[in-house]
């Protein structure tokens, strides 16, 4: 982020997240909106669908014209977003309570509310939680840094918890893979991740009447305790912590490109809702008017399709 004035630096970090959240919502919106006209393009009744005899079995399939075609085409996208933002927030929450439940808690920080202990010897200082942010620091880093570089730390850390960052960066974190169309997402979220860190950083300098060595001690400290960039210090955040400018400019052409699927998903609804035509039975979309022969025949593909969600689920879940 560049080096602005302290009431500058909170507007671009409201922007950005909220130019962030304004994409995640309108294209929430845009896939509602094609299921829903595809939902209502569709005439459930008998005498529109067309039936085909395989094997003296009567099948059923719809008919529907091109505006339909593609209406259905929206909404199979619209379910897809859907599906993927269902699996990504489980995947995310599954992964947060095995990361928790795999802490070696110590107990609560005598004097610091809110702050848990973990026995590592390697330094450590994060904020976890969703809904109630817990802050963590670990003995190694308990043992390592100096009074003021720990308070500085924990500064850092609390105001992660005071705006809830760890609950924007998964949210962010679903936006971009289930609407994977828009490729504003990305970018947008990792620059608020980098503000994030930044303003954590003006806080913690802030609360240690502007000295910033503490700060920059225990940073360093952690940075060669850790594999190389696995502390998060990166030049953007160097140069914000020392005063200099460093460049970001928003990625105009791909949140351009975004509103411009965006309007297109909205205009091909609203115009092939105008003109679908769909007909088919309950059976929707090609379904034996035998149910048992259908369940028979699809049994083998229901069992494959079992066996493999449950050898998925019982991998390793990354954090």
């Amino acid at each position: 982020m560049p080096a602005t004035s302290k009431s500058q630096r909170p507007r671009d970090h409201r922007f950005v997240f909220g130019l962030e959240l304004a994409l995640g919502i309108c294209g929430l919106l845009a896939t509602g909106l094609a299921v829903g006209s595809a939902a209502g393009s569709v005439h459930r009744q008998s005498s529109g669908a067309r039936e085909i005899v395989i094997g003296g079995q009567h099948f059923t399939y719809p008919t529907v014209n091109v505006a339909a075609a593609v209406l259905l085409a929206l909404a199979a996208l619209g379910l897809i977003v859907l599906a993927i933002a269902a699996r990504a927030t489980w995947r995310q929450l599954r992964a947060y309570r095995r990361f928790v439940r795999g802490i070696p808690v110590v107990g609560r920080l005598p004097g610091s509310s809110g702050v848990t202990v973990i026995d590592d010897p390697n330094p450590q200082a994060f904020c976890a939680g969703y809904l109630r942010p817990n802050i963590y620091i670990s003995s190694g880093a308990l043992e390592l840094l100096s009074e003021e570089e720990l308070s500085a730390v924990l500064i850092h850390e609390e105001h992660h918890r005071a705006v809830r960052d760890p609950f924007r960066f998964a949210f962010a974190h679903v936006l971009s893979q289930a609407l994977f169309f828009l490729p504003a997402l990305r970018p947008l979220g990792d620059r608020y991740r980098e503000i994030a860190e930044q303003r954590a950083d003006a806080a913690a300098v802030r609360a240690s009447e502007g000295e910033k060595g503490p700060l920059a001690a225990a940073l360093l400290a952690f940075d060669a305790a850790e594999p190389p960039g696995a502390a998060g210090i990166t030049p953007e955040r160097v140069d914000s912590l020392l005063g200099r400018a460093n460049s970001w400019s928003l990625p105009s052409f791909l949140i351009a490109a975004s509103l411009a699927v965006l309007s297109a998903m909205v205009v091909l609804a609203w115009r092939a809702s105008e003109a679908a035509s769909a007909h088919a039975t309950f059976n929707l979309p090609v379904l034996s008017s035998q149910p048992c022969m259908l369940f028979l025949a699809l049994l083998p593909i229901l069992v494959c399709a079992t066996a493999l969600a449950g050898r998925r689920s019982a991998g390793p879940a990354s954090f």
